[in-house]
């Protein structure tokens, strides 16, 4: 009972693919651009490379990509594939999720799955700890890190954690086909998360103040227009607003989440110079 992981290369699926070889469980590692010959090609955004990865397959990890999301589904249940988790956000629980850039791919692909005739579990998180690394950049270079919301609350759950809630429903039955909004164990904020990376790498780390524009043209080459709007909203409507944190990834793993002082401690080199 083969397992697809896609986006193989990524630090959810990564951990992933260790954690059920680790249970002797088979898995075929899959990537729009494999590494190495072990890995398969799978390209979300190219069907032709859907049949042969999916061939045999029992159950799969996926990441959300819209744009043939309905040849995927079509492929997999001919195949054969009896489970799909999908790796979702909390973003689609907002009110504008239909029309929001932050969530509407996602929100597409969960209506497709939903639809199909198979066994879907959608995993929801909110923010990931390593989205911290956008911020590595200026502090190995000594510079202010610019922030528009450092009061901006957020909820960064550590990726072992969702490789460890994926593993959990892949392999247990009666934790599959719902839906889990998983956070980190804290609402913490921009401005904390800078203090924690300064003591961890025994650095003083400043944040610059910026407005809305000057963010936006200092990542204009990195995050386009739409997108940066959308997380610019985002994050003011939770400054100063402390993120609602859920028991969902405990239920999963069994234990609290780790905590954003926890993943910094273990990336303290992607910050020091």
């Amino acid at each position: 009972m083969t397992t697809l992981v896609t986006g193989a290369r990524g630090g959810v699926a990564t951990k992933l693919i260790s954690l059920l070889r680790q249970r002797g469980l088979p898995v075929r590692p899959a990537s729009s651009r494999p590494s190495d010959p072990s890995i398969a090609i799978c390209d979300l955004t190219d069907p032709a490379t859907f049949p042969a990865v999916l061939a045999g397959v029992s159950s799969i990890f996926l990441y959300a990509e819209s744009s043939h999301i309905d040849a995927f589904v079509k492929e997999a249940v001919t195949a054969g594939a009896e489970h799909i988790v999908l790796l979702s956000s909390s973003a689609v629980l907002a009110p504008d999720a239909e029309t929001n850039p932050l969530a509407k791919s996602h929100v597409d692909v969960e209506h497709a799955l939903t639809a199909a005739p198979v066994r879907t579990t959608l995993l929801r998180p909110g923010s990931f700890a390593g989205n911290a690394l956008a911020w590595s950049w200026p502090i190995k270079a000594g510079t202010p890190v610019s922030l528009p919301y450092p009061g901006s609350h957020n909820d960064p759950i550590h990726e072992a954690d969702l490789a460890e809630a994926a593993a959990a429903v892949l392999t247990d039955p009666a934790l599959s086909g719902r839906a889990y909004t998983l956070t980190g164990p804290e609402s913490i904020t921009f401005a904390e998360q800078i203090d924690i990376l300064g003591r961890v790498t025994s650095q003083d780390i400043a944040i610059r103040n910026v407005t809305h524009e000057e963010w936006k043209a200092e990542m204009a080459d990195h995050v386009p227009g739409p997108i940066a709007d959308a997380l610019l909203d985002w994050w003011r409507s939770n400054d100063g607003v402390p993120a609602e944190i859920t028991t969902d990834l405990e239920r999963l793993i069994g234990r609290p989440g780790r905590t954003f002082t926890a993943w910094a401690q273990e990336h303290t080199a992607a910050f020091t110079r």
